[in-house]
């Protein structure tokens, strides 16, 4: 625990075009990723599965999305805000308190289905964003938390992989 005589209170604010130039803003030329996390709330059953989930019931999902890109002129490769609104038009909006079996595609909605249609929902969001497509915005990740201890996880190379299933 840091004592009151180890805290720093600084002299003065850094001053853009004073201590600090424009072309300072962008330390890298990297791909670097954000992860934001987001909940919901759903009901949802399954079908041909013994067990509790074949009842009607409901959770509080958590979603997880990590994007990468190159940073853009002031350091930011994919703006916490932007990402808030992807998630909110692609899958919050959609899906927050509905009964998933009548809004998703028709599948199981399990949620080693359901994060691969989030994925492509997303991705597809990102994509429509001309300055995140130029400066190479992808989806890298993707978790789907059921419960806070079971969930699904997509990744970049398992989407990019051929299937025989789909």
């Amino acid at each position: 625990m840091l004592t009151l005589s180890e805290y720093h209170i600084p002299e003065k604010v850094q001053i853009f075009g004073k201590d600090i130039r424009k072309e300072q803003l962008k330390y890298h030329h990297k791909r670097t990723a954000v992860t934001k996390a987001f909940t919901f709330d759903a009901a949802h059953h399954l079908h041909l599965y013994e067990g509790k989930c074949k009842s009607l019931h409901g959770h509080t999902y958590k979603v997880k999305i990590t994007c990468s890109a190159y940073l853009n002129e002031i350091g930011i490769s994919i703006d916490f805000g932007d990402l808030k609104k992807i998630f909110q038009e692609a899958v919050e909006e959609k899906l927050d308190h509905q009964y998933l079996n009548n809004v998703l595609p028709p599948m199981n909605t399990t949620a080693e289905n359901m994060v691969v249609w989030m994925w492509e929902e997303i991705e597809n969001r990102l994509n429509q964003q001309k300055d995140y497509k130029d400066r190479g915005a992808r989806l890298e990740e993707l978790v789907l938390y059921e419960t806070p201890k079971s969930y699904a996880t997509m990744k970049r190379e398992w989407m990019e992989e051929e299937t025989d299933g789909k």
